[in-house]
């Protein structure tokens, strides 16, 4: 065997390159493992529902609020301030109008957000109250009456503008 071979050989394995390359893989991959189970444990999934037997039964009643409200003739036009704090809605109905409104504002991904306002009658039809929202790309909205008898949804994109209709669901 040749000097230079020998020199070569005599190198201990921690001073060889290759190994280290072949570990970093691996290494990378126990790393990054590990990362996701900690996001994992210590972040809450809001979109995760604990009890689907319980909202599956609630569907039927969610149902009957939207065709109670198309029965009524109840439409509403939505008007948000610039700023996102004040909810005005004109309610229009052959039937009897409500003294006052509750406005959801559902936040599609992060319930943290979701904010509720209770809207009082300013004038025949009007309705008016502080809502107070985060800027997002888009809301679902619900409006109903302090009973919660019927219900008008929709969905609002503030970039579309803050103006918006909400008819009952066919």
């Amino acid at each position: 065997m040749s000097e230079s071979m020998q020199a070569h050989s005599a190198q201990p394995w921690y001073r060889e390159p290759w190994p280290w390359i072949l570990m970093a893989g691996p290494a990378t991959v126990v790393v990054a493992g590990l990362v996701t189970a900690y996001i994992a444990v210590t972040h809450n999934d809001a979109l995760v529902v604990d009890n689907y037997y319980k909202e599956g039964l609630a569907i039927n009643r969610v149902l009957e609020r939207d065709e109670a409200a198309r029965q009524a003739g109840y439409r509403a036009q939505v008007l948000f301030s610039v700023d996102g704090t004040r909810a005005r809605v004109y309610l229009s109905s052959p039937s009897a109008l409500p003294q006052s409104l509750r406005l959801r504002m559902v936040h599609p991904t992060q319930a943290a957000l979701d904010r509720d306002a209770m809207l009082g009658a300013t004038r025949s039809g009007w309705y008016e109250g502080e809502v107070g929202i985060a800027p997002a790309a888009r809301w679902r909205v619900e409006l109903e009456d302090g009973a919660r008898s019927w219900r008008l949804t929709g969905e609002w994109r503030p970039a579309e503008g803050g103006a918006f209709t909400l008819e009952p669901r066919q």
